[in-house]
């Protein structure tokens, strides 16, 4: 048989090898690789030069004749280089220093909506050495008292916009008078931060204990109720940052925009640090809206955004925005080639990146106190919903380092073998709990857990998993993996949900709702609701009288906007007619079958059902649950 011609045997070779590439996530497998090594060399080259803090990356961009006088952050029409912003952070962490006495090793409270001075505070810490808390502007009352006090900072840094109701009130400064100063960051101090001469204070006062010591305090949503903060430390900053500028092929003259808060990990560690690694620009919008996310995209030409999952499912669904003049459609008037993020769900997935031109996704999941991600980069359907895949090489890494387990259907805790009473590890498809593996003698070298709350360290800890003494990670995320390699995302054990990009603890907004005087028990949970991501807060509520009248609904939905972040406002009530009717015999409230019934009038068993519509409880009924069902409504 005659060999075939090299026009025809080449295109077969390409073909060939591109189906195995794509089968065995052969690229997959290279960006494992470069994420895994860039951040390797990056902490051992800090480590061995005693400078882990990465205010050393921004003064070397700052000083390198390359990237000095390239942008690096931009703001509502602002822009600064390299060599001002580190200027500013000069500026900023010496007037921290002389004027309010922040030495090497404090912890400073950075209460700020996204901004230019949250950038510089920030820089401004690490440049004396000192570590910043960054506090959920959404928080009040308890909450934001517990966040500030869990922290240790005796000096608080205000964002104007954040002192007031629903902020730092009156009550919250007298809760904390002896323990915290709070200053307000208004105009008066910015000038004055700007008439300060920035100081180079020597690097002995940035010298770092260890590669995984304290860079950030990063608070994240428990099952507790209120919010705990993880120790951040500056290897997780370095992972993070390859992770971001690796997975997107991120490189100097690129933009990348974010508006998502910057007191979560994803923007500040996996956008602001990956953009300074890579000598890249970070775009900051204050807040997300689909009325500004591509008006500041275009105007700060970025090329990379971030998103999460209902970022996407948005500006999917808002109306396309139009040239005012010629009338054209601009949804694709953009250069961004990557949008990266986590949490976007498999029915916006293709119409998001179809709508908008978008080249490539790039999925990640994480945590901000795990030791462990994973990533799905796709430019096409092949995984199209998966938070991790993996090649064949770095599966084998994977599964050493991480494993999804059994859990019991009734308690949601591990499921162990009878005889051994070691986990029971899951197989290809079938559900459970995702693990990293830690080290059993020395778990704070993978895990560095939650600061000075070692109970809270210890919960996220499971031993004798696969054999006697050794330790893992309990993510308390409900995982599957499938036969190619690839991870989806299922569900959160136990009463926390999410919605609107936070989690919420049960158990907060029902201690909350509960002190109304009106409410004589809350048993609070999330429902699904259709052409909407996560899951929304529902009470199952007891009121002094069988039927509330206005004046209560009323007066109930101002007491909860008043305590609880607006993201942890129930959206629906439930009225049912007796206390304990969802207690088990241990009293403990049941919440599976409110869940399943969720907010259909038809499924709720005659209760009467409320909606929180135009700042008061309503009536919910038929009508407005068709209208829910055909997408008309956005909550």
């Amino acid at each position: 048989m005659a060999p075939l011609p090299l026009p025809v045997t080449i295109p077969l070779a390409v073909a060939s090898a591109a189906y195995l590439s794509a089968r065995l996530s052969l690229a997959h497998d290279l960006l494992f690789l470069r994420i895994t090594t860039a951040a390797l060399i990056s902490v051992v080259r800090a480590v061995r030069t005693n400078k882990l803090s990465l205010f050393y990356v921004l003064e070397a961009h700052a000083r390198h004749a390359s990237t000095a006088a390239a942008p690096f952050l931009l703001f509502e029409g602002k822009s600064y280089t390299y060599a001002e912003t580190y200027a500013r952070a000069l500026q900023y962490g010496t007037w921290l220093h002389t004027r309010h006495g922040v030495r090497a090793g404090d912890v400073v409270a950075v209460d700020f909506q996204n901004s230019d001075t949250f950038v510089f505070l920030w820089f401004g810490l690490w440049a004396i050495g000192a570590r910043p808390a960054f506090i959920n502007y959404n928080l009040t009352g308890t909450p934001l008292v517990h966040s500030l006090r869990e922290s240790s900072a005796r000096l608080a840094v205000l964002d104007p916009r954040v002192v007031g109701a629903h902020g730092v009130t009156d009550e919250v400064r007298r809760e904390l008078e002896s323990a915290v100063e709070f200053v307000v960051f208004d105009g008066a101090l910015e000038g004055e931060v700007n008439a300060t001469v920035g100081v180079r204070l020597p690097d002995e006062v940035r010298a770092v204990e260890s590669h995984v010591g304290l860079a950030i305090l990063i608070y994240t949503s428990g099952t507790t109720g209120l919010p705990k903060p993880a120790v951040v430390s500056w290897t997780k900053i370095y992972m993070a940052a390859s992770l971001s500028a690796k997975g997107t092929g991120m490189k100097k003259g690129d933009v990348f925009y974010t508006s998502m808060p910057l007191y979560h990990s994803s923007a500040s560690c996996l956008g602001v640090c990956a953009a300074l690694q890579a000598g890249a620009a970070i775009a900051i919008g204050r807040k997300f809206s689909t009325k500004t996310f591509w008006k500041e995209v275009r105007a700060m030409d970025a090329s990379i955004i971030q998103y999460v999952g209902e970022t996407c499912r948005y500006l999917t669904v808002a109306p396309p925005e139009t040239d005012p003049t010629t009338g054209e459609v601009l949804d694709r008037k953009h250069r961004v080639r990557v949008a990266m993020g986590n949490g976007l769900r498999p029915d916006v997935w293709a119409k998001f990146k179809d709508r908008f031109n978008i080249d490539t996704i790039f999925e990640f999941y994480a945590a901000t106190e795990a030791p462990v991600g994973t990533w799905n980069l796709s430019r096409n359907a092949h995984a199209l919903g998966a938070i991790g895949r993996y090649g064949l090489l770095s599966r084998l890494f994977v599964n050493h380092r991480s494993a999804i387990i059994l859990l019991s259907p009734a308690t949601s805790q591990p499921l162990r073998d009878a005889k051994t009473g070691l986990c029971i590890r899951a197989g290809p498809n079938q559900p459970g709990e995702f693990l990293a593996r830690l080290p059993s003698d020395d778990t704070n070298a993978r895990f560095q857990g939650y600061y000075h709350n070692a109970a809270a360290t210890d919960s996220k800890i499971l031993r004798d998993v696969f054999a006697k003494g050794d330790a893992w990670f309990r993510s308390g995320d409900i995982l599957t993996w499938d036969d190619d390699g690839k991870i989806y995302f299922s569900d959160r054990i136990g009463d926390t949900y999410r919605w609107k990009s936070e989690n919420v603890s049960t158990a907060e907004v029902a201690q909350e709702v509960g002190s109304h005087p009106a409410v004589r028990e809350a048993n609070v949970y999330g429902v699904e609701l259709p052409h909407h991501d996560g899951r929304a807060g529902c009470v199952a509520i007891v009121f002094a009288t069988p039927t509330p009248d206005a004046s209560v609904l009323k007066s109930l939905a101002e007491h909860v906007d008043e305590r609880l972040p607006r993201y942890a406002v129930p959206l629906f009530l439930r009225v049912v007619k007796e206390v304990g009717m969802q207690s088990t015999g241990t009293m403990k409230l049941q919440k599976q079958a409110l869940r399943d019934q969720g907010i259909d009038p038809e499924r709720v068993q005659g209760d009467e059902l409320f909606w929180l519509n135009g700042g008061v409880y309503k009536p919910f009924g038929p009508a407005q649950w068709r209208a829910l069902q055909g997408g008309r409504v956005k909550l």
